[in-house]
């Protein structure tokens, strides 16, 4: 890692105010506000909040949307507002060499449906299939009380997930009627969260830094659906590194 490279991140933190109050900071480049990506890690990154409030973490988050798609993006997430900031364009993704993805000129429609058929994008397929199949090595996301609405039409609760394939690991279809559950969203919505259509395909980063804002952990996506190293345990490298 070149000290640039960390001079820019440091410049990063002092233009947005980054400054935060703990030991350790985690700053998330998201790509649109309506890519699968954001709204998944964002999801999961609320749920960590909520579970670990006394954990020595800041967490931020740069998007590239309007004031109205973020508004609407961390309503239905539950990411803290206050934590968001939303850009007019991938300029931070560029500065950082962060990955702009599939770029064949026909247009970013073009660009992430290729990306979403494993083009340039090799572990989105694996990816999608484990939505469907279930990975006993990853863990559940609806408790047995959870109420889910798939598409406005067909509600049912999270207790249908046990009687029909146990629990205490990620269910066959479980992923995918969360997946399902975002797009709905991001189609509703899709003026709002889709700022410019040429940015589909551009991915996002993730950095760790410690109270010098140094950086500690990196991770940098180039596959659709692939936010972290590690998709059965997405926040796993923020349970390992940050101790209690």
């Amino acid at each position: 890692m070149t000290d640039k490279f960390q001079n820019d991140i440091k410049n990063l933190v002092e233009e947005f105010k980054f400054n935060g109050q703990k030991e350790f900071k985690l700053i998330v480049l998201f790509g649109l506000l309506g890519d699968f990506d954001s709204f998944e890690y964002a999801i999961n990154l609320k749920n960590f909040i909520d579970n670990h409030q006394d954990k020595n973490l800041d967490i931020f988050a740069i998007a590239i949307g309007n004031q109205n798609g973020k508004q609407k993006f961390c309503k239905f997430t539950g990411f803290p507002e206050e934590s968001l900031i939303a850009v007019a364009d991938n300029q931070i993704h560029n500065d950082l060499k962060v990955s702009g993805g599939l770029d064949i000129g026909l247009g970013g429609w073009i660009n992430m449906l290729l990306m979403l058929s494993g083009i340039n994008s090799f572990k989105t397929i694996k990816e999608v299939i484990r939505g469907y199949t279930g990975d006993r090595k990853a863990k559940q996301i609806y408790s047995e009380v959870d109420i889910i609405d798939v598409l406005k039409f067909l509600k049912f609760s999270g207790n249908s997930f046990k009687k029909v394939f146990g629990d205490g690991y990620l269910r066959p279809f479980e992923l995918a009627t969360f997946r399902l559950n975002n797009m709905n969203e991001i189609i509703q919505n899709w003026s709002d969260y889709i700022l410019n259509e040429e940015y589909l395909p551009q991915r996002g980063a993730s950095f760790l830094l410690n109270n010098k804002n140094q950086i500690i952990y990196k991770f940098f996506s180039n596959d659709v659906l692939g936010y972290s190293s590690n998709m059965r345990d997405p926040l796993g490298f923020l349970t390992n590194l940050i101790k209690e």
